[in-house]
């Protein structure tokens, strides 16, 4: 059952990190991602794009079946910092009623595309073109920094990067990091009230021995 906009909503705004945790540290594309619009937080359904070497044929294909809403995944059979996405190609997307990107790919208009408002996550930012010659797929699956992302998966994107929920467990991971982010916020209020942490998780015995020593140079 797909989520309603109202959950991907609290997705996005829970966060990456927290529905990370919260869905038993499964999902997370661990790559380094530029975020090219600085506080953007996304959650939609994936729209996976896969696109031969050095050739952004099959992102212009997706513009014609994208739908609002959607992550739009791309990615090649190999990463490279080659720009699969520009201004012009952002434009059509951002028409499209696309919620985000995530690019395993370089970008390239980048002060253009941060202006634009719709949120991009790419691995790379370089100037060097791609060609447009070569059929790749869309909707077949993509492994992206270790996980797999299928057509429809739950994509959750922020300053932290991404993670990746399987359709079949996203109202799970929901309601997982929702009940996480209510006991985070009872622990904030501990924390800046003047409780430790090392006392709170019990953790004091670990550390005793490092604590009396640095104390006794102190």
């Amino acid at each position: 059952m797909s989520l309603s906009k109202e959950a991907l909503q609290s997705l996005a705004e829970l966060g990456v990190a927290t529905v990370y945790e919260a869905s038993g540290r499964q999902g997370l594309v661990d790559l380094p991602l530029h975020p090219l619009t600085p506080g953007s937080r996304v959650a939609g359904p994936a729209r996976t794009v896969l696109c031969a070497q050095g050739d952004n044929l099959m992102v212009h294909a997706v513009m014609a079946v994208a739908q609002p809403g959607e992550v739009l995944v791309i990615a090649m059979p190999e990463a490279q910092p080659v720009a699969l996405v520009g201004e012009l190609l952002a434009t059509q997307a951002l028409r499209r009623g696309v919620a985000g990107m995530l690019i395993d790919a370089a970008v390239r208009d980048a002060e253009e595309l941060g202006r634009m408002g719709l949120p991009i996550w790419a691995r790379y930012i370089r100037a060097r073109g791609a060609e447009r010659k070569t059929l790749g797929r869309l909707g077949v699956p993509l492994t992206l920094g270790g996980t797999t992302i299928r057509n429809g998966d739950i994509v959750v994107l922020d300053a932290d990067g991404a993670v990746v929920v399987a359709a079949e467990r996203a109202e799970e991971v929901l309601q997982a990091a929702q009940a996480r982010a209510q006991r985070e916020a009872g622990l904030r209020e501990q924390f800046a009230a003047g409780v430790l942490s090392i006392d709170l998780y019990g953790l004091r015995p670990q550390v005793e021995e490092e604590l009396s020593r640095a104390m006794g140079e102190g």
